[in-house]
């Protein structure tokens, strides 16, 4: 049988699938038609597993829970406590007092799609291979997602809005004893009594039915995942429709334009940048003051309402008895341009897109607003939720484990670098590879013709408004970020080819094999 005949049509839409660049288009869910066997590294760690889980049921589990929040084109500074001075969020200001906050916190890929299953499996892009318009996370990678592996270790897993990425048939009720999710589209839902309330809301409902549910009953790990404070791309008028509890706030204020908003900031890009998506959404959103001024404080407000909502789920796990045992991370699913450097969305290799806020709270090990410079990654989130449970990490995951940096602890070694890229087939959103130093960030558009890099030197140039790439000084540090991107790849998986990381659409449009 053909690989490609291994997927069929299933009758089901995508769940989640709101969030992602063509925002009216639904992908279709996908059934295997071939049995997935476990391998056998996998039957060992379930062996491991259920030893473990042996030891650690009873009347007495004493495992701490997991609350994963996870916010929706939120970039890095836009938090109080990251010091921003217009937007607040008095209650993730007040979970960073008391935790810590990453300051140099970053996605692997920043688009939802690939950056959710990134999160969920502990993957780069280039090796779990999902993203808009591919066929779903592979089974293998979904049963070791750090949801299934909680649920086979004895937790309660609950999972309440923007699911955004597509699964192969049965794998949800495998990752999650409560699956409830939420779209926008719209934002506002009409309800039984014909009133009409914000989806943020709705989300902050959900979860707390969940934990009222739950209870003390068992260790939990409840994943809320909001749609904001995501466009509703599909009105161009309501970009940004905030909860109504958000009324009139920013009305006094005048927000300041974005930085790097001078035209030479978009006109010294390439002509593919210069053409791309995030252009298009400029002219949506941000391409006029009387506009910026209406849709930043409408994204505002998203935010305020998002940290609203968080507030409410953090006062019920503090009345149900449950706060002192439960780890709170909040992060977003990746950065934001808001008009800078003439762009919307994300998508990139500046430092804009890759960005977000990083919050870890343990109540058992308090850190009076400490805060970790290290670069982490999205994809470390899986690893520390599965630490913090005291399970046994899959060999496989990609990430590291961020629990001794949140009790304050200096490890003797960390990553020097990380890798980043986007390999979304649109052709508004060109695809890239690279590596992001302490000091140096390389970047390679590699099907430009020909291949376009940058080169950035943070300590010259902290605004990223330099491409050294061509400059001789530069010539053997090009060289050497080039051969680590090269490592990289190979490391996680193959070159870029249709081929290897196939579409839906190039799937289909292969004949059948005998």
């Amino acid at each position: 049988m053909c690989w490609k005949c291994t997927f069929l049509l299933a009758e089901t839409p995508l769940e989640g699938s709101g969030g992602g660049v063509d925002e009216l288009a639904e992908l279709p869910a996908f059934t295997e038609t071939v049995s997935m066997r476990r391998s056998p590294s996998v039957f060992f760690a379930t062996l491991i597993l259920l030893t473990t889980i042996s030891s650690l049921l009873g009347a007495n589990d004493t495992r701490p829970n997991i609350l994963f929040i996870l916010s929706d084109d939120h970039r890095a500074d836009f938090l109080g406590c990251a010091g921003h001075p217009i937007l607040k969020t008095p209650h993730l200001d007040k979970l960073a007092a008391k935790g810590t906050r990453f300051t140099n916190a970053s996605v692997t890929t920043s688009i939802c799609a690939a950056s959710r299953a990134s999160i969920l499996t502990g993957l780069h892009e280039r090796t779990h291979k999902f993203t808009f318009g591919t066929p779903p996370i592979a089974a293998r990678h979904t049963e070791d997602s750090y949801p299934a592996v909680l649920r086979r270790a004895g937790y309660r897993t609950g999972f309440v809005g923007k699911f955004g990425v597509n699964v192969m048939k049965g794998a949800q009720a495998e990752m999650f004893d409560s699956f409830v999710p939420l779209n926008r589209n719209p934002y506002f839902k009409k309800q039984a009594d014909g009133t009409e309330r914000h989806l943020t809301e709705i989300t902050g409902d959900r979860a707390i039915t969940f934990l009222e549910e739950t209870g003390n009953t068992q260790p939990f790990c409840l994943s809320i995942s909001f749609n904001a404070a995501h466009a509703e791309d599909s009105d161009k008028n309501d970009h940004f429709p905030w909860p109504k509890a958000m009324d009139g706030l920013y009305d006094d204020v005048t927000i300041p334009e974005p930085r790097h908003a001078d035209p030479e900031a978009f006109t010294s890009q390439p002509r593919f940048l210069r053409e791309s998506m995030n252009r298009d959404r400029w002219f949506w959103r941000w391409d006029t003051p009387e506009k910026y001024q209406r849709n930043v404080k409408a994204y505002y407000r998203m935010i305020s309402g998002l940290d609203h909502v968080v507030g409410r789920v953090l006062e019920k796990l503090d009345q149900l008895g449950l706060a002192s045992n439960t780890v709170v991370i909040f992060t977003g699913d990746n950065g934001y341009y808001k008009g800078s450097r003439g762009f919307a969305g994300k998508w990139s290799h500046y430092e804009e897109s890759l960005l977000v806020p990083l919050i870890i709270h343990d109540p058992r090990h308090p850190q009076e607003e400490a805060t970790v410079d290290l670069p982490v990654l999205n994809i470390d989130l899986p690893a520390t939720m599965l630490e913090y449970a005291g399970v046994p990490t899959p060999i496989h995951y990609a990430g590291a484990r961020l629990n001794g940096l949140a009790e304050g602890k200096t490890p003797d070694h960390w990553r020097r670098d990380t890798f980043h890229e986007h390999l979304m087939d649109n052709a508004s959103i060109p695809k890239w590879e690279g590596i992001r130093g302490r000091r140096y960030i390389y970047a390679r558009y590699f099907q430009q013709s020909p291949v376009y890099e940058f080169l950035h030197d943070l300590e010259a140039d902290p605004g990223q408004r330099a491409n050294f790439a061509h400059d001789p000084a530069y010539a053997n540090m090009l060289t050497s970020m080039r051969a680590r991107c090269d490592q990289r790849i190979h490391e996680l998986g193959k070159p870029y080819r249709l081929e290897d990381y196939p579409t839906l659409r190039w799937l289909r449009a292969q004949p059948p094999s005998n």
